[in-house]
């Protein structure tokens, strides 16, 4: 058994790091014929089935006035889902982040810590190429690209620092109490419901819409739109409080995991 001195320093081990994100992105595609071509292909099916059922079969529309058309509705759809898979990503995986990786517990000294940042970098690059798609997609269906969409990294980093803070509160708890990995589970469909990816906060009755920005994803998820698809600029205080929030969960994930890591080996 071996652990490493906690310290605050989860990026120190960079190359590390590198190293384990590429094995991850390789680990997913191992054996298929496609490869990582199924980075490209999974969106744009999920795409094209959440446009169908919502803008087809439920004849969804964009807020109250209707004018949206259905390529408008499958650009905010896709770019609420980009978000929210980033999220839901890394978040899945955490609570067996530390037991699926035994090994290193046991048997050498390892910084865990490092485990769910390795999760966001391999969600992040397929986060990279559902953007790409994105783009390429709006400037042939809208006919241009705004500027703005070079804010989306800062629109998204409130929700990284959250991201990162659960998941290690999640990989801890995961070691102790198996049915986290359940809870997770239900959660995060219901999540996904619960944002605004299949439609505006504004349509939501005014008195209840306070209630989605308890939801580390709803605000992100409303300013992506504004810089990928209106080409207008993210709403700056939703940014300022999602970044005090964001930096006391990144900060109390990652105290808590140092803290609970002295007996994981104990526990597996």
């Amino acid at each position: 058994m071996g652990s490493v001195k906690s310290s605050f320093k989860p990026f120190a081990h960079t190359s590390l790091i590198k190293q384990f994100i590429k094995r991850d992105i390789a680990a997913r595609y191992k054996g298929s014929y496609l490869g990582i071509v199924w980075s490209f292909v999974t969106p744009l099916l999920m795409l094209m089935i959440y446009t169908f059922v919502f803008s087809v079969v439920f004849q969804a529309r964009w807020g109250t006035e209707g004018e949206t058309s259905k390529a408008e509705f499958a650009l905010l759809l896709f770019s609420g889902l980009i978000v929210f898979n980033l999220f839901s990503e890394v978040i899945s995986k955490s609570p067996t982040l530390v037991v699926s990786n035994a090994n290193y517990v046991k048997k050498v000294v390892f910084p865990l810590e490092i485990l769910p940042i390795v999760a966001l970098g391999s969600a992040l690059f397929h986060t990279l190429i559902s953007l790409v798609i994105l783009i390429v997609g709006a400037y042939v269906a809208l006919g241009e690209i705004y500027w703005t969409i070079l804010l989306f990294p800062i629109v998204i980093l409130p929700m990284l620092l959250v991201t990162l803070g659960l998941s290690w509160l999640f990989a801890s708890l995961g070691v102790y109490i198996r049915d986290i990995g359940q809870i997770v589970t239900v959660a995060i469909p219901a999540l996904m419901f619960l944002s605004p990816i299949f439609y505006p906060i504004a349509s939501i009755p005014e008195e209840l819409q306070f209630l989605y920005y308890f939801n580390p994803v709803s605000y992100v998820v409303e300013d992506a739109r504004r810089v990928l698809i209106w080409g207008e600029m993210p709403h700056w205080d939703w940014f300022g409080y999602g970044m005090l929030i964001g930096t006391i969960v990144f900060a109390l994930g990652y105290i808590w995991f140092n803290k609970t890591r002295k007996g994981f080996a104990d526990v597996i």
